[in-house]
């Protein structure tokens, strides 16, 4: 289950991938700040959209492919955030069926 929340004074997301005490291990920073993803014990638990006017898919893409995360269900609750804008939603994305 994510957590998605977007913030329209400061055109951000911020998904919350596993809830955590507190965040630990680095962050990594992708496509020039667009995107960071913050970790727990090496795990990433948390991803910050910066700036969602200028496109969030491509950044969001990129942060997935580098930190081995599911870019559709993290494009999804997004999205579900910017329909929802300030405040929480949760999106429950299950596992790929087999063709």
């Amino acid at each position: 289950m994510m957590t998605a929340d977007y913030e329209s004074a400061y055109d951000t997301i911020q998904i919350t991938l596993e809830n955590v005490d507190r965040l630990s291990g680095g962050s990594d920073v992708v496509e020039d700040g667009a995107v960071i993803v913050s970790f727990c014990e090496n795990r990433p638990a948390m991803v910050d959209v910066i700036g969602t006017r200028n496109g969030f898919e491509k950044p969001l893409r990129s942060a997935a492919e580098r930190n081995n995360l599911d870019a559709e269900a993290l494009i999804a609750a997004a999205r579900a955030a910017l329909a929802a804008p300030d405040r929480p939603v949760e999106l429950d994305v299950g596992a790929r069926i087999p063709a």
